[in-house]
């Protein structure tokens, strides 16, 4: 027997409160806790943890959670095909999300078990996940591409520009405005872009619901400025980023590289 400690806040319109919840699990059966708890946004995530706990000859028990208390919400069993492993289970408030491998994505809604499939053909088990809590949508990455897909199982969007530089998807170069509105991310030029030099690196800000590029930073937008003010020429700055931020309230972009220099990109 195991515990799992969970510091929750809770805030009034008078005071915040910061108290601990403890809940007891079997940890010998457990094989992933999933926490849905959102900082960013608080009063659209659901505040509830998933137990996936050690896989059967045909389904794996799973049991919700609150998050406030402790309190189970529902335990069930999700139905498998055997001898297949599983690529991901991800929760996103009352949806549930399966794949197995070479089989179809099953998107459960826990409060009714009704159960919507997505051919493996059309969805691609990705890399990562980031889920919008404010659009009910969620974005999938993988091979350097992102998509936005619906919880009935549909592609929303595909970026006309948006290649990504990192090919396993590091979300620390990526940043999701509070609106949900936008995307903005470190990436490279399209393989088949013939305007692009090779291995040409960007700062590229997308519509996620249209999939268009809003704006875009690039060396060859900058190579006016004068170098002088800089420690390093703007395709220096460019390069090798490990880090994206992005400030709404002074619409500044933030990087950092891996040299540990940090720059601000600014209108």
């Amino acid at each position: 027997m195991g515990l799992v400690y969970l510091f929750s806040f809770k805030r009034s319109w008078t005071h915040s409160v910061l108290f601990l919840v403890h809940i007891s699990i079997h940890e010998e059966l457990l094989t992933k806790l999933v926490i849905t708890y959102c900082f960013l946004f608080p009063s659209h995530s659901p505040g509830i943890m998933l137990l996936i706990y050690s896989r059967k000859k045909g389904y794996i028990p799973l049991e919700i959670l609150s998050i406030e208390d402790g309190k189970r919400l529902k335990s069930f069993r999700h139905l498998l095909h055997r001898n297949k492993k599983i690529d991901f289970i991800e929760q996103f408030n009352e949806k549930l999300l399966v794949k197995q491998d070479g089989e179809n994505l099953q998107i459960l809604d826990v409060t009714n078990s009704k159960i919507t499939e997505v051919s493996s053909n059309e969805f691609v088990t990705p890399s990562a996940f980031i889920f919008l809590y404010e659009m009910q949508l969620f974005l999938t990455f993988r091979n350097r591409s992102v998509s936005v897909w619906n919880f009935r199982g549909e592609l929303v969007t595909s970026f006309e520009d948006h290649f990504l530089w990192h090919p396993d998807c590091n979300t620390n170069s990526i940043y999701i405005t509070s609106n949900q509105d936008l995307i903005i991310s470190y990436c490279k030029a399209e393989p088949d872009d013939p305007s692009s030099e090779d291995n040409a690196c960007s700062i590229n800000i997308s519509d996620i619901l249209t999939g268009k590029c809003m704006a875009k930073i690039k060396a060859g937008n900058l190579c006016k400025q004068k170098s002088s003010k800089f420690l390093c020429t703007p395709l220096e700055a460019l390069g090798d980023i490990t880090s994206l931020y992005y400030d709404e309230e002074r619409e500044e972009i933030i990087t950092g590289n891996h040299q540990g220099l940090i720059h601000v990109w600014s209108n």
